[in-house]
């Protein structure tokens, strides 16, 4: 852990790292508003509660389990403390702190944005373990142990023929549309790392692909996900010249675009029910069964959303984000010990201003700070 004694040096450091990757990031992102849920105003209100309430999760959490612990344990497939989750964690606070600076300049303390900005450092840098401290310093995600790779290619099944390759990319297409409902039209629901290389075979590499919490879980709409037979799937997907990149948002771009086209190789499995870092493979002959049973919960759940109020859909996006910080205090086991609803600590006249808000995808003026850094000097 740092040592704050110069808690505004330390707190600019890591200010200065992240703001011109996040404005960036954010400047590559498509558009933030959808016609159906009102994403702007949700995460300007989740990125002000986690301003206010995640310094004091963050240091419940180290004090059961260090962040570098966790960020150590997570280098496995099916847990969520994944390259989006990492970044999510420093960037919602920082940009709470901008948000927040406009209303209470008085609330923004240097220790607090030291402590969390180093609580994301040291689980970060562990999570990666190659001295990097996420995809945009490499354009990789490297995380899984040669064993994993190994077990992962070992058991991915040759495709047979473009019948083959079709119902993996409608497997594919149908689980990522549903995780990005199922998380309020976010891509935080599935994650993507590598390029890990396959053992001789030259050209071809590795992408791994985790769906996370398909069925029932703590998300209070998932009820409708209750027939899904599996929670968390992982997808080994074995390309053949293809280049690939990675995002911190947990996404990959691939050269050709057409990625899946390149496919020679998809495999299946899960973690559903196994110690930490196990994996059993999901037969092939399941595929079609959890496409159908996705496609249902997808229909309901839409439907559920459709339904609700402007107020319901932005509670319900805030507690998705908000709660990004909750796979690291699973991870320690405190998860349950903490308070995860929202919205909590922002005033209700605040939460009112804010929660009107529509989104225009504007960037921020190049002669303006994505994030401001602390004065300096006496």
């Amino acid at each position: 852990m740092a040592d704050f004694t110069d808690a505004v040096g330390e707190a600019n450091r890591l200010i200065r790292y992240h703001a011109p990757i996040s404005r960036a990031l954010t400047t590559e992102r498509t558009s933030l508003e959808s016609a159906l849920i009102p994403v702007t105003a949700y995460i300007v209100v989740a990125c002000a509660e986690a301003f206010l309430r995640y310094p004091e999760m963050m240091r419940t959490i180290d004090a059961a389990m260090p962040a570098e612990e966790i960020g150590r344990r997570a280098r496995r497939p099916g847990c969520q403390v994944d390259p989006c989750y990492l970044w999510s964690i420093a960037n919602f606070f920082l940009l709470g702190r901008k948000i927040l600076a406009m209303i209470d300049p008085a609330a923004d303390r240097p220790e607090d944005t030291a402590y969390v900005l180093d609580f994301w450092e040291r689980a970060a840098l562990a999570y990666r373990g190659d001295g990097t401290r996420q995809a945009w310093d490499s354009g990789s995600s490297l995380i899984y142990s040669d064993a994993t790779v190994a077990t992962l290619i070992k058991g991915a099944t040759p495709l047979s023929d473009d019948d083959h390759r079709a119902g993996v990319k409608r497997f594919n297409a149908t689980l990522v549309n549903y995780l990005f409902l199922m998380y309020f039209d976010t891509r935080a629901g599935y994650g993507d790392t590598g390029p890990y290389p396959v053992a001789g075979a030259p050209g071809h590499t590795l992408v791994v692909r985790d769906f996370y919490r398909l069925g029932h879980g703590d998300f209070p709409w998932s009820e409708v996900a209750k027939e899904l037979p599996y929670h968390h799937l992982t997808a080994a997907l074995v390309l053949n010249d293809v280049q690939s990149t990675f995002t911190d948002f947990g996404t990959s771009n691939h050269t050709p675009e057409d990625y899946l086209d390149a496919l020679v190789a998809f495999g299946l499995y899960t973690t559903d029910g196994l110690p930490p870092g196990e994996l059993r493979a999901v037969p092939i002959e399941e595929h079609d069964g959890i496409v159908a049973a996705v496609r249902r919960a997808q229909s309901r759940h839409y439907r559920n959303i459709a339904a609700m109020s402007r107020d319901e859909k932005i509670r319900a996006g805030a507690y998705v984000y908000f709660t990004f910080l909750r796979p690291f205090a699973e991870e320690a086991g405190v998860a349950d010990h903490l308070d995860w609803s929202v919205p909590r600590d922002l005033p209700g006249p605040i939460y009112e201003v804010v929660s009107a808000m529509e989104g225009d995808n504007a960037g921020v003026p190049e002669d303006e700070a994505y994030y401001e850094p602390y004065p300096e000097g006496p």
